[in-house]
């Protein structure tokens, strides 16, 4: 198995997963493709891309610098545990499940969609919202807890 990490340059295991997701993209592109989708579905990966590239990406970076920013302006205040990944990480799962489920969010899909599956998109909407509030929430508390935890064991000093 030396022979395949040095060519391959990780392991078998990871070569499996690869391949697997391969055939499972595969197999969904020829889904698409029967249904005739697959011309929108290219449309919307490249104006995906370039908006995300252009627009969101330098949006991004403004937000989180001018975030870290507010937060070193004053470092005598800093708090034992830095807060910036807690906002982080909740504000980017958030942002990707509204992303994937834009159409259905803003309801911009209803009728193919109720065509399709026989629901509404009604709930959606809801659902993102309670989503991104359990995901900052529970971000907060575990915050919280470490916040707490640093405070009752506060680091030596070397």
């Amino acid at each position: 198995m030396g022979w395949l990490r040095r060519r391959y340059g990780a392991g078998p295991l990871h070569l499996l997963s690869l391949i697997a997701c391969l055939a499972l993209i595969g197999y969904a592109v020829t889904r698409i493709h029967a249904q005739g989708g697959l011309v929108w579905i290219a449309l919307w990966w490249v104006l995906s891309l370039v908006l995300h590239d252009l627009v969101g990406w330098p949006l991004y970076a403004i937000v989180d610098r001018r975030a870290v920013r507010a937060a070193r302006r004053h470092p005598s205040r800093l708090p034992a545990v830095p807060w910036i990944n807690h906002l982080r990480v909740p504000a980017v799962i958030s942002g990707t499940l509204l992303l994937v489920s834009f159409p259905l969010i803003g309801r911009l899909s209803e009728s193919t969609y109720v065509e399709t599956t026989g629901y509404t998109e009604a709930p959606y909407l809801a659902h993102w919202l309670l989503a991104t509030g359990v995901l900052f929430g529970a971000s907060a508390v575990l915050y919280a807890v470490r916040l707490g935890r640093a405070r009752r064991h506060p680091p030596a000093l070397d």
